[in-house]
């Protein structure tokens, strides 16, 4: 399985290398650190799942000495390792560059990024192959550029959320919410996986 998961890096060499330049113009525009973090997580999962769809990956790794179990795990545990090698990546980059950046956009990125998966990834099995990738970016894209347009009004509703927020129990909180995008996941993992095993190739 360790093995699918380095695959998707090795397929993506050249992705990878504009992944750095790309999370920069980001953060050089002023981009919130929620966003950014969430775009420098998504870029690998998604890049994978565009080029399989594109050469029909599935019908090769059926081939091989793999289960379909084995196939989705590699990608919902890949998408774990991915997230966090670009967080570390992003928040080196912030650094260099004297952004600021806390806890908290690294928690609530990495969240958002999960629920993303949890909801994106049973489409890929879903959709016919050419559209899904497409949608999913264009979407993503206008969301970016909504969530950057109205940075500025939604920074006064995190500021009220926060304060109601600060009068319950902050551990009991975050724990909750951890547990819940936690058990969306793996029920999304499930259903993938259900899905992927009753698929013809």
């Amino acid at each position: 399985m360790l093995n699918l998961i380095r695959r998707d890096v090795i397929l993506q060499k050249k992705q990878l290398m504009i992944f750095i330049p790309y999370i920069l113009v980001f953060i050089v525009l002023g981009t919130p650190a929620i966003l950014t973090y969430l775009v420098a997580c998504i870029f690998i999962p998604l890049n994978a799942y565009a080029y399989d769809e594109k050469v029909e990956t599935n019908i090769l790794l059926n081939s091989l000495p793999y289960t379909r179990t084995e196939i989705i795990a590699s990608r919902y545990l890949g998408a774990i390792v991915y997230m966090v090698a670009s967080i570390g990546i992003t928040s080196l980059a912030l650094l260099v560059l004297d952004k600021t950046f806390t806890w908290a956009d690294i928690a609530i990125a990495g969240g958002l990024f999960l629920l993303f998966a949890a909801f994106t990834f049973p489409l890929f099995q879903l959709l016919k192959p050419g559209y899904i990738s497409t949608v999913i970016l264009v979407s993503f894209v206008l969301i970016a550029l909504i969530f950057k347009r109205l940075s500025d009004s939604l920074t006064q509703y995190v500021t009220a959320i926060s304060e109601f927020i600060n009068r319950f129990s902050i551990p009991n909180l975050y724990v909750g919410i951890a547990l819940i995008v936690t058990g969306l996941y793996v029920i999304s993992w499930l259903m993938t996986t259900i899905i992927y095993k009753r698929k013809a190739f």
